[in-house]
This record gives structure tokens, sequence and C-alpha cells, in this order.
């Protein structure tokens, strides 16, 4: 065999190796996450302050984004619906795509964007400047005392700004069509609230934020502890915390949507 088919397969080897291991690293420091919770958990106001960070300050871009998606759904909707003479059943096309769909989704990958990113930055720099080892030093568990008040300020901050995309969008839907192209209002509103279900739509589309909160913040927590202690390193880690977290989102999402649908059939 020519050698640089055996280099190329060794290149291969070594990249799916180092992966389970990364992946194994990952499960168990998920898992230290969680029982070192405890400490967070009992001062809670630990886990207030950081949901400030991720949850407060991410609001503008949710809010703004959640606003302009759904005015376009309600443009595009009417467009749409108008050619088979369905234009009143708009707000159910709008509040049927936020909440099962595009809320979860477009406020997970702007939360990773935004809120997954300085998690990742944050605790990256901590450590390149051993800060993180001054903690042991002093015998601060670091785990306890920075990643898990981040990563359940996360799990938290995730369905609530997700509820917040939903709602702005609905009203940026009503914008629209309503008031702009002049749909009968109470059609509007009547129409969703008979054909959103609580059960099947709204309950399956806060199980997706939550499952979305969880893995965005282990992921960035994660990244951001096992950054290389340089400018690069922590760099490096923010970046793969976005990508890693976009392509989470979108298999997660296939996933669960199946298990959904098939638990309505």
């Amino acid at each position: 065999m020519p050698r640089r088919i055996v280099i190329g397969i060794q290149g291969v080897g070594h990249r799916v190796i180092d992966s389970v291991w990364r992946l194994g690293y990952a499960a168990r420091f998920f898992t230290l996450t969680l029982l070192k919770s405890g400490a967070s958990i009992r001062r809670f106001s630990l886990i207030i302050r950081e949901l400030y960070f991720t949850g407060v300050l991410t609001m503008v871009i949710i809010l703004v984004s959640g606003l302009f998606v759904g005015m376009v759904l309600g443009l595009q909707g009417y467009e749409t619906l108008q050619k088979y003479g369905a234009e009143t059943a708009v707000g159910t096309l709008v509040a049927l795509s936020l909440v099962r769909e595009l809320g979860p989704v477009v406020a997970a990958l702007l939360f990773a964007s935004r809120a997954g990113s300085a998690i990742t930055a944050e605790i990256g720099l901590m450590k390149a400047t051993e800060q993180l080892e001054a903690m042991g030093m002093m015998a601060v568990d670091p785990v306890a005392r920075v990643v898990a008040p981040r990563f359940w300020a996360g799990v938290i901050s995730m369905p609530l700004l997700a509820a917040m995309f939903s709602t702005m969008g609905v009203f940026g839907g009503y914008l629209v069509a309503v008031v702009l192209i002049g749909v009968d209002e109470g059609s509007f509103w009547s129409q969703m609230q008979s054909m959103v279900d609580f059960r099947f739509d709204i309950v399956n589309g806060i199980i997706k934020t939550c499952v979305f909160g969880v893995a965005i913040t282990a992921i960035a927590v994660f990244e951001g502890y096992d950054a290389q202690p340089t400018a690069e390193g922590v760099s490096g880690a923010t970046t793969r915390t976005v990508v890693t977290s976009a392509l989470v989102i979108l298999g997660l999402d296939f996933v669960l949507t199946a298990f959904m649908f098939r638990g309505v059939g």
C-alpha cells in the first residue's frame, strides 16, 4: 500500500480517536458540573448574577429579531394564503410556525451566538489569566463557583427568551396582517386560539427550548474550560462554541420533531 494512503488512514484514525476522547471528556465534565451544582443552587445569588449576563443582556436581540421574523411571516403568509382564499388564517400560520419551530430554533441560534460565545470567552479568559488555578489554590472549586452558575443561568434563560421571541413574533405578524394589510382582527385571534394546541404545540416547543438550553450551555462552559490558555486558544474555543451549538441545535430539532410528530400520529 502506498505510503501516502497509509499516512492518510493514520490521520483519519487519529482524528476519530481524538474526537471520541474529547466527547467522553465532555460527557465527564457535564456530569461533574451537575454533581457540583449543589453549592450554586444553595447560593442562588450566583445564578441570579449570571442570569443578568446571559438572559437580560440577550433580550434586545431576541425581541428585535422576533418582531421582524413575525412581520416577515405575516407578509409571506398572507401572500400565500390569499391565493386560496384563506387569508384570515394568517394568524394560525404565524403562531404555529413560531411556537413549533422558528421560535425555539432561531432563539437558540441567537442565544448561542450571543450568550454562549460570551460564556466561553469569559471562562477561557479566566483560565488564560490563571484565575481558575488561583481558585483551586484557595480551596475554591472552579467548577462549582464558575461553571455551574453559568450553566444553570443558561438553562433557565433559554426557555424564557424563546417565549419572548415567539410573543414578539406573533405581535409582528399582527402588525403586518391586521394593522397594515387589513385582515379582520377577530378572525386573526380566534383562529389562532382555536388551532394552536397547548399540549402538542406549546408544550413541545417548551421541551425543545429546554433541551437546546442544556445543550448550548453545556457546550459553552466545556469549550471555555477546555480552551488553551492563550488568546488564540480562547478565540478558537469561542468559534467552536457557536459552530458546534448551531449544528447540535439543528440536529436535535430534527430528532425532537420526529418524536413529537410520532406522538401526534
